[in-house]
Protein backbone atom coordinates (compact mmCIF):
# COMPACT_ATOMS: atom_id res chain seq x y z
CA UNK A 1 0.00 0.00 0.00
CA UNK A 2 1.56 3.24 -1.16
CA UNK A 3 1.13 6.08 1.34
CA UNK A 4 -0.08 9.52 0.38
CA UNK A 5 2.57 12.23 0.39
CA UNK A 6 1.08 15.65 -0.16
CA UNK A 7 1.48 19.27 0.74
CA UNK A 8 -1.84 20.39 -0.66
CA UNK A 9 -2.70 23.13 1.87
CA UNK A 10 -6.35 22.13 1.89
CA UNK A 11 -6.56 21.75 -1.90
CA UNK A 12 -7.88 18.63 -3.59
CA UNK A 13 -6.84 17.62 -7.09
CA UNK A 14 -9.22 16.46 -9.78
CA UNK A 15 -9.18 12.85 -11.00
CA UNK A 16 -9.39 10.86 -14.21
CA UNK A 17 -11.02 7.45 -14.46
CA UNK A 18 -8.80 5.85 -17.07
CA UNK A 19 -10.89 2.68 -17.23
CA UNK A 20 -14.12 1.51 -15.64
CA UNK A 21 -16.77 4.08 -16.55
CA UNK A 22 -20.19 2.41 -16.24
CA UNK A 23 -18.51 -1.00 -16.04
CA UNK A 24 -17.86 -0.46 -12.34
CA UNK A 25 -21.64 -0.49 -11.85
CA UNK A 26 -21.54 -4.04 -13.28
CA UNK A 27 -18.61 -4.97 -11.00
CA UNK A 28 -15.88 -4.60 -13.61
CA UNK A 29 -12.37 -3.47 -12.77
CA UNK A 30 -11.51 0.22 -12.73
CA UNK A 31 -8.40 2.37 -12.67
CA UNK A 32 -8.58 5.96 -11.45
CA UNK A 33 -5.73 8.44 -11.08
CA UNK A 34 -5.28 11.93 -9.59
CA UNK A 35 -5.00 14.77 -12.09
CA UNK A 36 -3.20 17.81 -10.74
CA UNK A 37 -4.03 20.24 -13.56
CA UNK A 38 -7.21 21.19 -11.68
CA UNK A 39 -7.92 21.57 -7.97
CA UNK A 40 -10.38 22.98 -5.47
CA UNK A 41 -10.52 24.01 -1.82
CA UNK A 42 -12.88 25.51 0.76
CA UNK A 43 -12.29 29.25 1.13
CA UNK A 44 -13.71 32.55 2.28
CA UNK A 45 -14.11 35.42 -0.15
CA UNK A 46 -10.97 37.51 -0.47
CA UNK A 47 -9.17 39.84 -2.84
CA UNK A 48 -8.43 37.09 -5.37
CA UNK A 49 -11.84 35.41 -5.15
CA UNK A 50 -14.10 34.88 -8.19
CA UNK A 51 -16.98 37.23 -8.87
CA UNK A 52 -19.51 37.85 -6.13
CA UNK A 53 -22.15 35.90 -8.08
CA UNK A 54 -19.91 32.82 -8.33
CA UNK A 55 -19.14 32.93 -4.61
CA UNK A 56 -22.82 33.38 -3.71
CA UNK A 57 -23.85 30.51 -5.98
CA UNK A 58 -21.21 28.19 -4.52
CA UNK A 59 -22.17 29.17 -0.97
CA UNK A 60 -25.85 28.47 -1.69
CA UNK A 61 -24.92 25.10 -3.22
CA UNK A 62 -22.95 24.22 -0.08
CA UNK A 63 -26.00 25.12 2.02
CA UNK A 64 -28.20 22.72 0.02
CA UNK A 65 -25.63 19.96 0.33
CA UNK A 66 -25.36 20.57 4.08
CA UNK A 67 -29.16 20.30 4.35
CA UNK A 68 -28.94 16.90 2.63
CA UNK A 69 -26.25 15.71 5.05
CA UNK A 70 -28.26 16.97 8.04
CA UNK A 71 -31.35 15.11 6.87
CA UNK A 72 -29.35 11.88 6.72
CA UNK A 73 -27.76 12.56 10.09
CA UNK A 74 -31.13 13.33 11.73
CA UNK A 75 -32.42 9.99 10.43
CA UNK A 76 -29.36 8.20 11.80
CA UNK A 77 -28.40 7.18 8.26
CA UNK A 78 -25.28 9.26 7.64
CA UNK A 79 -22.31 6.88 7.48
CA UNK A 80 -19.90 9.35 9.05
CA UNK A 81 -20.42 11.74 11.92
CA UNK A 82 -19.80 15.30 10.84
CA UNK A 83 -19.63 18.61 12.66
CA UNK A 84 -22.61 20.04 10.80
CA UNK A 85 -23.10 22.80 13.36
CA UNK A 86 -19.70 24.22 12.42
CA UNK A 87 -20.39 23.63 8.72
CA UNK A 88 -23.64 25.63 8.83
CA UNK A 89 -21.88 28.33 10.85
CA UNK A 90 -19.12 28.56 8.24
CA UNK A 91 -21.70 28.70 5.46
CA UNK A 92 -23.34 31.65 7.22
CA UNK A 93 -19.90 33.29 7.32
CA UNK A 94 -19.66 32.94 3.54
CA UNK A 95 -17.54 29.85 2.92
CA UNK A 96 -17.53 28.57 -0.66
CA UNK A 97 -15.70 26.04 -2.83
CA UNK A 98 -12.94 27.77 -4.80
CA UNK A 99 -12.27 25.47 -7.73
CA UNK A 100 -10.58 25.37 -11.12
CA UNK A 101 -12.17 21.95 -11.82
CA UNK A 102 -14.71 22.30 -14.66
CA UNK A 103 -18.15 21.02 -13.70
CA UNK A 104 -19.64 18.25 -15.81
CA UNK A 105 -16.35 17.39 -17.53
CA UNK A 106 -15.72 14.00 -15.88
CA UNK A 107 -12.72 15.05 -13.81
CA UNK A 108 -14.22 15.06 -10.32
CA UNK A 109 -15.63 18.50 -9.53
CA UNK A 110 -18.17 17.09 -7.05
CA UNK A 111 -15.63 14.51 -5.88
CA UNK A 112 -13.17 17.18 -4.83
CA UNK A 113 -15.92 19.06 -2.99
CA UNK A 114 -17.01 15.94 -1.11
CA UNK A 115 -13.38 15.20 -0.21
CA UNK A 116 -12.86 18.75 1.06
CA UNK A 117 -15.99 18.68 3.23
CA UNK A 118 -15.09 15.28 4.67
CA UNK A 119 -11.54 16.42 5.38
CA UNK A 120 -12.68 19.58 7.16
CA UNK A 121 -15.84 18.49 9.01
CA UNK A 122 -15.78 14.70 9.54
CA UNK A 123 -15.30 13.60 13.13
CA UNK A 124 -12.80 10.74 13.67
CA UNK A 125 -12.00 10.85 9.96
CA UNK A 126 -9.86 8.29 8.22
CA UNK A 127 -6.58 10.08 7.54
CA UNK A 128 -5.41 9.88 3.93
CA UNK A 129 -1.77 9.54 4.97
CA UNK A 130 -2.47 6.40 7.02
CA UNK A 131 -4.85 4.72 4.59
CA UNK A 132 -5.05 0.92 4.32
CA UNK A 133 -7.26 -1.49 2.36
CA UNK A 134 -10.02 -1.43 4.99
CA UNK A 135 -9.85 2.35 5.10
CA UNK A 136 -10.20 2.52 1.32
CA UNK A 137 -13.28 0.32 1.44
CA UNK A 138 -14.84 2.31 4.30
CA UNK A 139 -14.10 5.66 2.65
CA UNK A 140 -15.54 4.49 -0.68
CA UNK A 141 -18.81 3.61 1.06
CA UNK A 142 -18.96 6.95 2.92
CA UNK A 143 -18.14 8.94 -0.19
CA UNK A 144 -20.66 6.98 -2.25
CA UNK A 145 -23.43 8.12 0.08
CA UNK A 146 -22.23 11.72 0.18
CA UNK A 147 -21.72 12.15 -3.57
CA UNK A 148 -25.05 10.52 -4.41
CA UNK A 149 -26.54 13.92 -3.61
CA UNK A 150 -25.08 15.24 -6.86
CA UNK A 151 -25.64 12.31 -9.23
CA UNK A 152 -28.47 10.21 -7.79
CA UNK A 153 -26.04 7.31 -7.50
CA UNK A 154 -22.26 7.23 -7.03
CA UNK A 155 -19.54 4.61 -6.70
CA UNK A 156 -17.66 6.90 -4.30
CA UNK A 157 -14.50 6.56 -6.37
CA UNK A 158 -14.16 10.19 -7.43
CA UNK A 159 -14.06 11.62 -3.89
CA UNK A 160 -11.79 8.76 -2.82
CA UNK A 161 -9.16 9.58 -5.46
CA UNK A 162 -9.46 13.30 -4.76
CA UNK A 163 -9.03 12.65 -1.03
CA UNK A 164 -6.07 10.24 -0.99
CA UNK A 165 -4.41 11.70 -4.12
CA UNK A 166 -3.14 8.30 -5.29
CA UNK A 167 -3.98 5.96 -8.18
CA UNK A 168 -6.45 3.26 -7.17
CA UNK A 169 -7.10 -0.09 -8.82
CA UNK A 170 -10.66 -1.31 -8.37
CA UNK A 171 -10.74 -5.09 -8.67
CA UNK A 172 -14.40 -5.29 -7.66
CA UNK A 173 -16.92 -3.24 -5.69
CA UNK A 174 -15.41 -4.51 -2.44
CA UNK A 175 -11.76 -5.05 -3.45
CA UNK A 176 -9.59 -2.02 -4.16
CA UNK A 177 -6.05 -0.90 -3.45
CA UNK A 178 -3.59 1.82 -4.34
CA UNK A 179 -1.32 0.96 -7.24
CA UNK A 180 1.87 2.15 -8.93
CA UNK A 181 1.47 3.38 -12.51
CA UNK A 182 4.04 2.66 -15.22
CA UNK A 183 6.62 5.45 -15.34
CA UNK A 184 6.28 8.09 -18.04
CA UNK A 185 8.58 7.48 -21.00
CA UNK A 186 9.67 9.80 -23.79
CA UNK A 187 8.05 7.61 -26.43
CA UNK A 188 5.62 8.29 -29.25
CA UNK A 189 2.59 6.96 -27.34
CA UNK A 190 0.32 9.11 -25.22
CA UNK A 191 -2.89 9.36 -23.28
CA UNK A 192 -4.66 12.66 -23.84
CA UNK A 193 -7.84 14.64 -23.25
CA UNK A 194 -10.08 16.30 -25.83
CA UNK A 195 -12.30 19.14 -24.59
CA UNK A 196 -15.77 18.86 -26.14
CA UNK A 197 -16.53 22.42 -25.07
CA UNK A 198 -19.70 21.61 -23.20
CA UNK A 199 -20.49 19.90 -19.88
CA UNK A 200 -22.15 16.51 -19.62
CA UNK A 201 -25.07 15.60 -17.36
CA UNK A 202 -24.14 12.62 -15.21
CA UNK A 203 -27.45 11.68 -13.57
CA UNK A 204 -29.62 11.11 -16.69
CA UNK A 205 -26.83 9.17 -18.42
CA UNK A 206 -26.28 6.91 -15.41
CA UNK A 207 -30.05 6.39 -15.23
CA UNK A 208 -30.07 5.48 -18.94
CA UNK A 209 -27.35 2.90 -18.37
CA UNK A 210 -29.14 1.41 -15.36
CA UNK A 211 -32.36 1.11 -17.37
CA UNK A 212 -30.51 -0.69 -20.16
CA UNK A 213 -29.04 -3.05 -17.57
CA UNK A 214 -32.58 -4.18 -16.73
CA UNK A 215 -32.61 -6.01 -20.07
CA UNK A 216 -30.93 -9.40 -20.01
CA UNK A 217 -29.45 -9.16 -23.51
CA UNK A 218 -27.65 -5.94 -22.64
CA UNK A 219 -26.37 -7.34 -19.32
CA UNK A 220 -25.03 -10.38 -21.14
CA UNK A 221 -23.34 -8.19 -23.75
CA UNK A 222 -21.66 -6.20 -20.98
CA UNK A 223 -20.55 -9.38 -19.25
CA UNK A 224 -19.24 -11.03 -22.44
CA UNK A 225 -17.67 -7.99 -24.17
CA UNK A 226 -17.62 -4.68 -22.31
CA UNK A 227 -16.23 -5.93 -19.01
CA UNK A 228 -13.59 -8.30 -20.47
CA UNK A 229 -12.26 -5.58 -22.81
CA UNK A 230 -12.19 -3.05 -19.98
CA UNK A 231 -10.49 -5.39 -17.52
CA UNK A 232 -7.87 -6.54 -20.01
CA UNK A 233 -7.05 -2.92 -20.90
CA UNK A 234 -6.26 -2.26 -17.24
CA UNK A 235 -4.07 -5.35 -16.96
CA UNK A 236 -2.22 -4.49 -20.17
CA UNK A 237 -1.73 -0.87 -19.16
CA UNK A 238 -0.31 -1.70 -15.73
CA UNK A 239 2.04 -4.32 -17.24
CA UNK A 240 3.14 -2.00 -20.03
CA UNK A 241 1.97 -4.44 -22.72
CA UNK A 242 1.27 -1.83 -25.39
CA UNK A 243 0.40 -4.11 -28.33
CA UNK A 244 -2.25 -5.99 -26.39
CA UNK A 245 -3.50 -2.75 -24.79
CA UNK A 246 -4.28 -1.14 -28.14
CA UNK A 247 -5.91 -4.28 -29.49
CA UNK A 248 -8.28 -4.26 -26.54
CA UNK A 249 -8.71 -0.47 -26.67
CA UNK A 250 -10.04 -0.83 -30.22
CA UNK A 251 -12.73 -3.26 -29.06
CA UNK A 252 -13.57 -1.15 -25.99
CA UNK A 253 -13.84 2.06 -28.04
CA UNK A 254 -16.00 0.30 -30.66
CA UNK A 255 -18.31 -1.13 -28.00
CA UNK A 256 -18.84 2.28 -26.41
CA UNK A 257 -19.68 3.93 -29.74
CA UNK A 258 -22.04 1.16 -30.82
CA UNK A 259 -23.83 0.46 -27.55
CA UNK A 260 -23.60 3.64 -25.44
CA UNK A 261 -24.12 6.20 -28.19
CA UNK A 262 -25.98 8.76 -26.00
CA UNK A 263 -22.81 9.04 -23.91
CA UNK A 264 -20.75 10.04 -26.96
CA UNK A 265 -21.36 13.73 -27.84
CA UNK A 266 -22.98 13.99 -31.28
CA UNK A 267 -20.35 16.36 -32.67
CA UNK A 268 -17.60 13.86 -31.79
CA UNK A 269 -19.09 10.62 -33.11
CA UNK A 270 -17.41 11.05 -36.49
CA UNK A 271 -14.14 11.92 -34.75
CA UNK A 272 -14.55 8.78 -32.62
CA UNK A 273 -15.20 6.62 -35.70
CA UNK A 274 -12.30 8.21 -37.58
CA UNK A 275 -9.95 6.94 -34.89
CA UNK A 276 -11.35 3.43 -35.10
CA UNK A 277 -11.10 3.38 -38.90
CA UNK A 278 -7.58 4.82 -39.09
CA UNK A 279 -6.04 3.26 -35.98
CA UNK A 280 -4.35 6.62 -35.34
CA UNK A 281 -6.03 6.89 -31.94
CA UNK A 282 -8.84 5.32 -29.93
CA UNK A 283 -11.31 7.31 -27.85
CA UNK A 284 -13.25 6.39 -24.74
CA UNK A 285 -15.42 8.08 -22.17
CA UNK A 286 -13.93 10.21 -19.41
CA UNK A 287 -16.52 9.86 -16.66
CA UNK A 288 -20.18 9.58 -17.62
CA UNK A 289 -19.79 11.21 -21.04
CA UNK A 290 -22.34 13.31 -22.87
CA UNK A 291 -19.86 16.18 -22.98
CA UNK A 292 -16.90 17.31 -20.90
CA UNK A 293 -13.63 15.62 -21.74
CA UNK A 294 -13.05 12.57 -23.92
CA UNK A 295 -10.06 10.31 -23.28
CA UNK A 296 -7.76 9.41 -26.13
CA UNK A 297 -5.03 6.79 -26.50
CA UNK A 298 -2.47 6.71 -29.30
CA UNK A 299 0.73 4.88 -30.18
CA UNK A 300 1.88 7.87 -32.26
CA UNK A 301 0.99 11.29 -30.87
CA UNK A 302 2.01 13.26 -33.97
CA UNK A 303 -0.08 11.00 -36.19
CA UNK A 304 -3.05 11.39 -33.84
CA UNK A 305 -2.70 15.18 -33.96
CA UNK A 306 -2.78 15.10 -37.77
CA UNK A 307 -6.00 13.06 -37.79
CA UNK A 308 -7.64 15.15 -35.07
CA UNK A 309 -7.04 18.34 -37.01
CA UNK A 310 -8.49 21.38 -35.25
CA UNK A 311 -9.28 19.57 -32.00
CA UNK A 312 -6.97 20.69 -29.21
CA UNK A 313 -5.60 17.90 -27.03
CA UNK A 314 -3.99 17.90 -23.61
CA UNK A 315 -1.46 15.13 -22.99
CA UNK A 316 -1.72 13.55 -19.54
CA UNK A 317 0.77 10.66 -19.88
CA UNK A 318 3.51 9.57 -22.30
CA UNK A 319 4.78 6.06 -22.98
Amino acid sequence: MKKAKREREGSFHSKILLFGEYGIIQNSMGLSIPYDSFKGKLAYQGVDSPTANAVTESNASLHRFADYLKTLQDKGELLVQMDLVRLFDDIEKGIYFESSIPQGFGVGSSGALVAALYDEYALDKIEAEQINKKGLKDLKKIFSQMESYFHGTSSGMDPLICYIDLPVLIKSKTNLDTVELPADKAGQGAIFLIDTGRPGRTQPLVQYFLERCEHQDFREMCREKFIPYNDQCIKDFLKGETKSLFANLYHLSYFLLENLEPMVPKLFRDVWKRGLDSGAYYLKLCGSGGGGFILGFTEDLEKAKEHLGEHQIKVIKRF
